[in-house]
């Protein structure tokens, strides 16, 4: 979930960094190996938030039904672009803004309800997953393996019974926050951190979610939170949505020295393509805009005065070119400093209207993994970046949890304040 969806936007077709998009040539070699490599093996996406655009969809708001994914749609996700992206298993992004001052549980609930209908609506094509063999048995059937992301720890409202029961409702990552601080962890976002990483209660946090198997994912967090969970969790983490700071210098990438710290822990950076995240060049432009934007955005507005607002705002920018070279740049920083089993893929796909050219949707995956054949990938690590790598991270943390629930006990206190 980009930084701009806390101004009430819905997922978007405007693609504001340009016409068409050609590759090296619809029949190239790279293009039809990329095809084959992705027919053989389990495309895993971190993070996709079309739970939220259906929820915010204008013609129809949280009505599954409306949102025909066999038909037409507004947003970047459907079952044909899926089929042709090759994605055979999606972490669904369940979201709530750190904003929302009240109702945190509640907005959790309707993302998780809206998630679960998608999935059996279509029973032809997903399948509810819960464990890394369960995503295995889905592709073999020919269904897309369905998790659920929360994203933000703000739903757990400083309480470990909401985490418990997110977790039988099929949740098996929460991102700890969104972009601004929970009660007991920092985001990347705010200039003032809070604890500078985790409060006590957000260590019990972490091993709680490795004693229900439940994957701590450190996207949107602050460079300090990132560490600290690092220090704490005897299970794998991962970023589902994330990119390089050592490339693009934004609070919302992740350092070097966190990413070299992946193989202790058996972790798994999931790049993203969002083109402010992945393009210094956008990032320079971007930001100061936005900044601008919000600055001069009156703060009395409706939502949809805001919602016009940003749409003529995006009339008027213009961002470099970003392209899928730049995606490929930040998946092989993390190999460099971390090696090819602890990098995935995380496009962020209706959470965001800025893509580089050629990754604008979800059938476009096969683009990326022509880019990375040309660079001289194996198909092995290909196979490791597409789903293999956070496989075998969710297969680490179920047999973590397997271990400490044998001699952990469920954590039962209650937090305040989160500290």
């Amino acid at each position: 979930m980009v930084t701009h969806r806390g101004i009430g936007t819905t997922a978007s077709l405007a693609l504001l960094l340009a016409a068409t998009w050609s590759p090296a040539g619809a029949d190239d070699d790279a293009l039809a190996r990329a095809n084959r490599v992705l027919s053989n093996t389990i495309l895993v996406d971190g993070h996709n938030d079309l739970p939220i655009a259906i929820r915010g969809y204008a013609a129809a708001p949280g009505d599954v039904d409306a949102y025909d994914l066999r038909g037409t749609v507004p947003g970047q996700t459907d079952i044909a672009r899926l089929r042709a992206g090759h994605v055979g298993a999606q972490f669904w992004s369940v979201y709530i803004p750190g904003e929302l001052q009240s109702g945190q549980a509640r907005m959790q609930l309707e993302q998780i309800d809206i998630a679960r209908r998608l999935i059996t609506k279509y029973p032809d094509v997903f399948r509810l997953a819960g464990t890394a063999a369960e995503v295995r048995a889905a592709h073999r059937a020919g269904r897309i393996g369905s998790l659920l992301g929360m994203e933000g720890g703000y739903g757990l409202e400083n309480s470990f019974a909401p985490l418990r029961a997110y977790y039988d409702l099929g949740v098996r990552y929460m991102t700890l926050t969104h972009n601004s601080h929970t009660d007991w962890a920092d985001s990347a976002m705010p200039a003032t951190p809070k604890f500078n990483g985790l409060s006590p209660f957000g260590e019990q946090v972490v091993r709680e979610m490795n004693r229900l198997g439940m994957l701590v994912d450190l996207s949107h967090t602050s460079a300090d939170t990132m560490h600290d969970a690092l220090d704490v969790s005897k299970a794998p983490v991962i970023f589902s949505h994330a990119a390089a700071r050592g490339l693009v210098d934004i609070s919302r990438n992740v350092p070097d020295d966190v990413i070299a710290r992946l193989p202790a822990n058996g972790g798994v950076l999931m790049v993203t393509f969002v083109a402010g995240f992945v393009s210094a060049d956008a990032a320079n432009v971007l930001f100061p805009a936005m900044k601008e934007f919000y600055a001069s955005s009156p703060q009395t507005a409706s939502a949809d005065e805001r919602r016009a607002m940003y749409e003529e705002f995006k009339k008027n920018l213009v961002l470099p070119r970003v392209t899928v070279g730049d995606v490929a740049d930040h998946i092989e920083h993390v190999v460099k400093l971390a090696g090819h089993d602890h990098v995935g893929i995380g496009g962020d796909f209706d959470g965001n209207d800025l893509w580089p050219e050629g990754l604008s949707d979800v059938s476009m995956y096969p683009n990326l993994f022509a880019e990375l054949i040309r660079r001289g990938w194996s198909d092995r690590d290909l196979a490791k970046l597409a789903g293999e790598n956070v496989l075998r991270a969710m297969e680490q943390a179920e047999r973590v949890a397997r271990e400490l629930q044998k001699s952990t006990p469920a954590a039962s206190s209650i937090s305040r304040d989160g500290k």
